[in-house]
C-alpha cells in the first residue's frame, strides 16, 4: 500500500479573471522508504500539489480528487481535527525560505518543543531532551545553547537544518521538502541534501522532493514526476528519465542543463520546447 496515493488532483483557485486551475489532474504515489522527485518550472504546480494533499491551501482554493490517501485514509474525507492530527506528525513538510518559515517572534528552541508538546505529549524536561537530541542529529553545533536563539541569529543554513529539526521530530512516515536547497550557497546545500538522504535512510521515511535541479534529482530520487503547467508530463525510474525520456519538454529540461548544452547562451525551456497539449 502506498503511503501517498493520489489521482486526478485539480486544484483551482479564484481569481479576478475568473477560476484559475493550478493543478489539473495530477495523479501519483509515495511508498515507504521511497524517495520521489517532483520536478518542473516555478509556476508548474508542484508545491501546490502538496499542499493541497496535506490540507493546508486557503479555504477559497477548491481541491478535487478521483482518490487522496494517506496509508489507506481518505484525506479530503476527513475533518479539520483529524487532519491535524496527521499533519505535522505522519506528514511533515520542509517549506522554502527557512528564514520566512519560522516565527521571529520566539526562540527555535519553543517552536520545535511546540511540536512535541501538541503531538507527543512531553512534559517540558521530556521536550527539552528531545529538542536537544534533534538538534545534535542535524548537526547544529552547542544544541542546548542554540535552543535559545531567535531565527535572526542564525545564519540560513542553520535556519534550514532547524526546518528539518522540526519536520522530523515526531517521525513521519512521509516527509515533503519543498526546494530544500534554495538561497542556500553550493557548500550548506550539499550539506543540506546529504542530511535528508541519510535522515530519510535512517528511518525508512518516504521522501518527496519537490524541486527544478535535474542535479538534485539524479543524485537523490528513485522515481521522478515531471510537472508543467500543473499537468504531469510524464513519470519514471530515474535512471530511465534521464536515459530515455519519453516527453518532449523532459527532453527540453534535460537539453537546457550546463552539461548538455552548446555554445556561451544556455537555451531557455521555451526555446526547447512547444507545449504539447494533453499530459503524457
Amino acid at each position: 500500500m502506498a503511503l501517498l496515493e493520489i489521482e486526478n488532483l485539480v486544484v483551482e483557485f479564484q481569481t479576478a479573471s475568473g477560476p484559475f486551475r493550478a493543478v489539473n489532474g495530477v495523479s501519483m504515489k509515495v511508498h515507504e522508504g521511497e524517495v520521489l522527485a517532483i520536478v518542473g518550472e516555478s509556476g508548474s504546480g508542484k508545491s501546490v500539489s502538496m499542499l493541497a494533499a496535506m490540507g493546508l491551501l486557503p479555504w477559497t482554493a477548491k481541491v478535487t480528487a478521483d482518490k487522496l490517501t494517506f496509508n489507506g485514509r481518505d484525506l479530503l474525507g476527513m475533518s479539520a481535527n483529524e487532519r491535524r492530527k496527521i499533519v505535522g506528525k505522519d506528514i511533515a513538510m520542509i517549506f522554502q525560505e527557512p528564514i520566512a518559515s519560522l516565527n521571529p517572534c520566539f526562540t527555535v528552541g519553543f517552536q520545535i518543543e511546540e511540536v512535541l508538546r501538541i503531538h507527543m505529549g512531553l512534559d517540558k524536561a521530556g521536550r527539552r531532551k528531545r529538542a536537544i537530541e534533534l538538534f545534535e542529529a542535524v548537526g547544529i553545533p552547542d544544541p542546548a545553547e542554540r535552543l535559545g536563539h531567535y531565527p535572526h541569529q542564525m545564519s540560513g543554513g542553520q535556519c534550514q537544518r532547524v526546518m528539518i529539526a522540526i519536520a522530523i521530530a515526531c517521525n513521519p512516515k512521509l516527509l515533503i521538502a519543498d526546494e530544500p536547497t534554495t538561497a542556500l550557497d553550493v557548500t550548506i546545500q550539499k550539506q543540506i541534501l546529504d542530511l535528508l538522504m541519510r535522515l530519510q535512510a535512517e528511518h525508512k521515511m518516504g521522501l518527496i522532493m519537490i524541486t527544478h535541479n535535474m542535479g538534485v534529482v539524479a543524485e537523490t530520487a528513485d522515481r521522478v514526476v515531471v510537472q508543467y503547467k500543473g499537468r504531469k508530463m510524464e513519470e519514471a525510474d530515474v535512471l530511465t528519465l534521464f536515459e530515455n525520456p519519453k516527453s518532449n519538454y523532459t527532453r527540453a529540461l534535460l537539453a537546457a542543463l550546463p552539461d548538455n548544452a552548446t555554445g556561451d547562451r544556455l537555451p531557455t525551456i521555451s526555446e526547447l520546447f512547444v507545449d504539447e497539449g494533453a499530459a503524457q
